[in-house]
């Protein structure tokens, strides 16, 4: 192997070497540094830094504000009603050393304990609290002692700070859900059967005064054609009987040509009558003789 060769080999070595001994911790990035497994620097600062080759090992873990997404659980109030409750937390690591050695580095082991003492804080927040309470009255306040309680040890235990707790539903039970469900069922189809009753009981009134005063109207109307007809009458009565006392000749003249009128109106019509009759008066003789 000639020196040039051997020159390369040691300087890829050399490379290598320095690529394996720097390592970079980002902002948003939390490290530390293990020597045969063992803990030698903890909270490790964002930047460059420097390890042993083969020899140290660099952990590196999210250092944001991480969401925890727990399933929904099943709490009791102080009045022993049973509700269904799905929540998250809102955690972050604040002590780098702690976490790795209650969780080994585990994100899924430190989720998992921070799930159960989140729960076990929601059951006694729950349990301390009536059904109002919990679902209109005092839910922030409960969210707010539920998460400076759990912080007063996860710091110590878990290495972790609770940021923030919310509830986003709070249901009943399936069972009781169904039961109010038919009751509130029950109520407004009584609700409803009144009001058709109330309704029916109107439409009847309605149609009853309807009918009323149809009644009336048609007495009224009945009543004034009467009077119209007899005014109408009395009127005819008394001009025939004017026109009678001025000129009885002329006023037979005239019943005689309405008697015709109506005799001959349709021309179908066949009169079997003497022709010497009243009833031919004034048509046989021109002075009606």
């Amino acid at each position: 192997m000639t020196s040039r060769s051997l020159s390369l080999v040691l300087l890829l070595v050399l490379a290598l070497v320095g690529s394996s001994s720097l390592y970079v911790i980002q902002e948003t990035e939390l490290g530390v540094k293990l020597r045969f497994g063992r803990l030698v620097e903890t909270d490790i600062q964002p930047g460059l830094h420097y390890k042993i080759p083969f020899v140290d090992q660099v952990r590196k873990f999210d250092g944001r504000v991480l969401t925890l997404d727990a399933d929904p659980a099943s709490f009791f109030t102080i009045e022993k009603k049973r509700l269904i409750v799905d929540a998250f937390s809102k955690w972050r690591i604040i002590d780098v050393d702690v976490y790795y050695r209650a969780t080994g580095g585990n994100q899924a082991v430190a989720q998992e304990r921070l799930a159960s003492r989140v729960n076990d804080g929601l059951r006694n927040q729950f349990g301390a609290r009536t059904l109002h309470e919990v679902v209109s009255g005092e839910r922030d306040q409960l969210m707010k002692d539920l998460a400076d309680k759990l912080n007063l040890t996860l710091g110590q235990s878990l290495g972790v700070e609770v940021v923030d707790v919310r509830v986003k539903g709070i249901d009943l039970p399936p069972e009781v859900s169904e039961q109010v469900y038919r009751r509130m069922k029950a109520e407004r189809e009584k609700e409803a059967r009144i009001l058709r009753s109330e309704g029916g009981e109107s439409a009847e009134k309605i149609r009853a005064d309807a009918d009323r005063q149809k009644t009336i109207l048609l007495a009224n109307a009945y009543k004034i054609a009467e009077e119209t007809r007899g005014q109408g009458d009395a009127t005819a009565t008394s001009t025939y009987a004017a026109a009678y006392t001025k000129n009885p000749e002329f006023y037979a003249f005239i019943r005689s040509l309405s008697a015709y009128r109506k005799s001959f109106a349709n021309k179908g019509d066949v009169l079997l009558v003497d022709p010497k009759s009243d009833f031919f008066r004034y048509l046989n003789s021109q002075k009606g003789e």
